[in-house]
């Protein structure tokens, strides 16, 4: 349940800066109503505490912004990577005999256009069966390049062979890459900490103002949308557009 949460950053959004506001609040509550006051010694450790508790988040939130950049560099260069290796192949069908050749360069046209629709879909339900279809491709075009090396195997035409292996991996990869998000385990760590170093703003807060109370909540909010965006390569709005792919496409149409 809480990675399908992860996958919708606006939620994200506004569900921490309610946790995180009320947080704050709790912490003002206990300071002015239940009459929680910390002696005057001990004011300057409530201080170190305080500062300490916000670097820690800050460092928290930067180690997971960072985790969530390198994500989506990665599934970025297996973009790339599939349209070299489909790219390379479709020009290495060449090696093949020429019944072959034709029927490779077909299905590498389809399977470029469903490689583009698995990028560009945000509807999970239509997942399965691009998922499905893809493996379908991969099975024909798996076949067309082993027949006729398995016919006749000479160095040429495993080159053929060796480039089909590496678009069939390339699928591999970037699957992988888009499976890999941020644990829950660590946003449960972050949220835990946020929402404690809140509680501590409102207990060492002078004035119970609705304003004083909404800066680091709303700050902190901001900062769990950018990371769950990034890291949510079908939810968010930065997302990976499939431009070496789409340009693949339109140069083996024209062809």
């Amino acid at each position: 349940m809480a990675s399908d949460l992860l996958r919708h950053p606006f939620l994200v959004f506004a569900l921490s800066f309610v946790v995180l506001w009320f947080a704050a609040w709790s912490g003002a509550f206990l300071r002015s109503k239940l009459g929680f006051k910390l002696p005057g010694d001990l004011h300057e450790d409530f201080s170190v505490i305080l500062a300490a508790s916000l670097t820690l988040l800050g460092l928290i939130i930067g180690f997971s912004f960072s985790m969530a950049t390198n994500r989506y560099d990665l599934r970025k260069n297996y973009e790339e990577a599939e349209a070299n290796a489909i790219g390379t192949e479709y020009v290495r069908a060449d090696l093949l005999p020429q019944a072959h050749a034709a029927q490779v360069r077909a299905l590498l046209r389809q399977y470029t256009n469903l490689r583009i629709q698995f990028y560009e879909t945000s509807d999970r339900d239509q997942l399965p069966r691009i998922n499905q279809d893809t493996a379908q491709l991969q099975n024909k075009l798996w076949a067309a390049v082993a027949e006729p090396a398995n016919a006749q195997p000479t160095p040429v035409r495993a080159l053929a062979v060796s480039g089909m292996n590496d678009v069939l991996n390339s699928q591999g990869y970037t699957q992988a890459a888009w499976w890999n998000r941020i644990p829950p385990s660590a946003w449960g760590m972050m949220i835990a900490i946020a929402v404690v170093a809140n509680v501590l703003v409102g207990v060492g807060a002078h004035h119970s103002k609705a304003t004083l109370f909404v800066v680091v909540p709303l700050v902190v909010a901001v900062a769990f949308l950018l990371i769950a965006d990034i890291d949510s390569p079908r939810g968010g709005i930065i997302r990976i557009h499939p431009q070496n792919l789409e340009s693949l496409h339109t140069s083996l149409s024209e062809q």
